[in-house]
């Protein structure tokens, strides 16, 4: 049935989610960490690692229903791809602010093997992003990922989830982020906040018409 299928995408979205965020709280990591010692510097590699596996899982687990939710035609179906095409680029533009040897866990593992890793960065080193893609919005990654996935000429019902579950993760999940900034940043990122949407440039916008009207 249709509706047992929803619920059990809906569930395992839920354990992917659930058990990501988990292994991501601070606390957990300090707890790792006093077990682990300076080889903490490997979990970084390794939550991306296993990160992955659970998607690949959810996708060969889960049920896909054969429903098309809609198929968009000419010129409709070029003008979304085309939208789609420029999210990707705003999503190229957020990652050239993020340093992906540190996100992926490279680095730490680089610096655990120099005898530099410091185990008070836990499973990496913090830095506080405000320019480029990070003036526009607090998670620019988070916002072009839901418009890249969002812009599809043809949608279907188990990609529909999906996306609806990822949306509310993202969104979710930036709050214990943000949590994690305050900690590591105080005032600083306090600061940030007061200036700058979460995902969508509402302030931006705001801003922008107010120099444009004067």
């Amino acid at each position: 049935m249709i509706i047992l299928d929803i619920i059990l995408i809906i569930l395992l979205y839920s354990f992917f989610a659930i058990s990501h965020t988990f292994l991501a709280l601070s606390k957990i990591k300090r707890t790792i960490a006093e077990n682990l010692g300076i080889k903490i510097a490997f979990y970084r590699l390794f939550y991306n690692f296993t990160s992955i596996v659970f998607l690949l899982a959810l996708f060969i687990i889960a049920p896909h229903p054969d429903i098309i939710v809609y198929d968009l035609q000419f010129p409709f179906d070029i003008i979304t791809f085309a939208l789609q095409i420029l999210s990707l680029c705003g999503l190229i533009w957020a990652g050239k602010s993020i340093d992906w040897e540190e996100f992926l866990g490279i680095t730490q593992i680089k610096r655990y093997y120099r005898n530099e890793y410091n185990i008070e960065d836990l499973d990496e080193k913090p830095t506080l992003n405000t320019t480029g893609a990070f003036k526009i919005v607090r998670h620019p990654i988070y916002l072009f990922s839901i418009l890249f996935l969002g812009f599809r000429p043809t949608m279907n019902l188990f990609y529909l989830i999906l996306f609806i579950c990822t949306v509310l993760y993202f969104y979710i999940g930036s709050f214990y982020e943000e949590k994690k900034l305050i900690e590591i940043f105080g005032n600083k990122y306090i600061e940030y906040k007061g200036q700058v949407s979460r995902l969508f440039p509402i302030m931006y916008f705001r801003k922008k018409y107010k120099i444009e009207k004067a």
